[in-house]
């Protein structure tokens, strides 16, 4: 019997974004009340919500153009479906602070550790802890990410994504610009904001799906990211 274990956050109105990027707002566009034609209603029960929120909300997935503006036109919409059904795995780094960086080394003797491999086409997810932590605390912008020459030894091994629980891969001011050129550079990209990757620590590979919406020319989507244990 499968199982299937939810990777994302929820979305809703006031959740933590990322630095400047779109608050989340919702309202009620239409209630049944309405559709019903009900004169003065006692009640109003939402039938349809209005959502005003960016690409880059809660746990979403980056396109390509979203790395550097020399990707453009290599937008959410135009990437392999392939690059979001994949197997998968996860790495215990939760042993990392607030704004340490994670090196090749780390990653290396985290999979040692757990007697695991990293394969072409997979998904690596790195879990830190950090959403359990930190979320909605001051600290929730202050988590772990990974070096820039850890990125680029990731992007070397052809897998497709890696994830994080955090609202960037890399550190910011530190090493979060450059992670997010050489995604582009070696054409892999990365979820942020998971949750749950603590279920995965100790099973070994799953089936990992994180489906963006079609958003055309979108620099990124929200996702209903998963993992599935046959």
């Amino acid at each position: 019997m499968k199982e299937i274990i939810d990777l994302s956050q929820e979305i809703y109105e006031g959740m933590p974004v990322y630095k400047s990027l779109p608050q989340v707002t919702m309202e009620v566009h239409n209630t049944h009340e309405e559709w019903d034609n009900e004169i003065n209603p006692t009640t109003k029960t939402p039938a349809v919500y209005k959502i005003q929120m960016g690409e880059h909300t809660g746990t979403h997935v980056d396109a390509i153009n979203h790395m550097a503006k020399q990707y453009r036109g290599q937008s959410i919409d135009t990437m392999p479906l392939s690059m979001f059904y994949t197997e998968g795995i996860c790495i215990d780094v939760s042993h990392k602070g607030f704004q340490e960086l994670i090196s090749t080394e780390d990653i290396k003797e985290a999979l040692l550790k757990d007697n695991l491999q990293i394969k072409q086409g997979d998904t690596v997810l790195l879990y830190t802890d950090h959403y359990r932590k930190a979320f909605n605390t001051e600290n929730w912008s202050k988590g772990p990410g990974i070096t820039a020459e850890c990125a680029r030894w990731l992007g070397n091994q052809k897998i497709v994504a890696f994830g994080v629980e955090t609202m960037s891969p890399g550190v910011p001011k530190i090493s979060n610009k450059e992670v997010h050129h050489i995604c582009g550079e070696l054409g892999f990209t990365h979820y942020e904001n998971m949750i749950n990757l603590y279920k995965l620590i100790g099973r070994g590979r799953f089936r990992f799906i994180g489906l963006p919406l079609k958003i055309r020319g979108g620099t990124g989507s929200p996702v209903r990211a998963v993992a599935v244990f046959e």
